[in-house]
């Protein structure tokens, strides 16, 4: 697993819902997120030979014509040397930081010591979608609950993909309540670990810990060689240097007025 190999790895990794709108061309891709996530329209890639102005003008352009006030620009690995510095000079605000972390799965995975009164179930059905759902409201502060047809849609689609072997989402209960949700995706021998976050009176007694073992098991017994996160540098960052994995480098997000 080399640091080559890490950075291609994660500039595969775009993800957005298959309800948001896109604008995809050569230089970037932007995302119109649903109204439920709460998100400005963001460019989540930015192509490394893009001539940096010109495209910051044509995404902003398209923001606006949504009504957008704000758009967010990552900044990742693969991204020109020259975007973070005008993002900065066009007063971007830093928004986020999270350390790419990448683990090599053919060399073992620790013993996390997953507490025995935290018990892990599988996002497979409409409850506990909505399980997912809350815990996501609640770790991170941010979104709302979809209608229900948009919840049904979204239990169809994990229940098929834990079927397939495509992906997973784990949550952790206490007392058979949810305080804690991860999700995996699975492409091309990488696991790809998100969403992973925890209810805030439940942080510190493991149940990061329990959906992230849930996960990386369940990611080796399907034939991963590679897990691959992105995890904030102030919470889930130290677990996850705990537990093996190894910091490849940084993105981050400025979110640009668009007054």
């Amino acid at each position: 697993m080399t640091p080559a190999e890490v950075a291609a790895a994660s500039a595969a990794w775009n993800w957005f819902p298959d309800d948001a709108v896109t604008v995809d061309t050569d230089a970037y891709l932007l995302v119109r997120w649903p109204d439920y996530y709460l998100v400005p329209p963001s460019v989540i890639r930015f192509d490394p030979g893009a001539a940096v102005p010109a495209a910051l003008d044509q995404a902003a352009a398209h923001a606006r014509g949504w009504g957008a006030e704000a758009l967010l620009v990552w900044v990742k690995l693969d991204a020109p040397a020259e975007l973070e510095p005008a993002l900065q000079a066009r007063d971007g605000v830093l928004e986020e930081r999270v350390d790419v972390f990448a683990l090599d799965l053919a060399a073992g995975v620790l013993d996390l010591a997953v507490p025995g009164d935290l018990a892990v179930r599988w996002q497979v059905d409409e409850a506990t979608t909505r399980d997912a759902l809350q815990v996501g409201i609640a770790a991170f502060d941010e979104g709302s609950i979809p209608d229900d047809d948009r919840v049904r849609a979204l239990a169809a689609e994990a229940a098929d993909d834990f079927a397939a072997g495509r992906g997973a989402c784990a949550l952790a209960y206490a007392d058979d309540r949810p305080v804690a949700s991860g999700g995996l995706t699975l492409a091309d021998g990488v696991a790809r670990l998100w969403g992973g976050g925890v209810v805030p009176d439940a942080r510190g007694r493991g149940a990061y810990r329990a959906v992230l073992d849930a996960r990386l098991a369940h990611a080796v017994d399907r034939g991963a060689t590679m897990a691959l996160v992105k995890g904030r540098v102030e919470t889930s960052g130290p677990i996850l240097r705990r537990a093996g994995f190894e910091v490849f480098g940084q993105e981050r997000s400025y979110v640009l007025a668009l007054g």
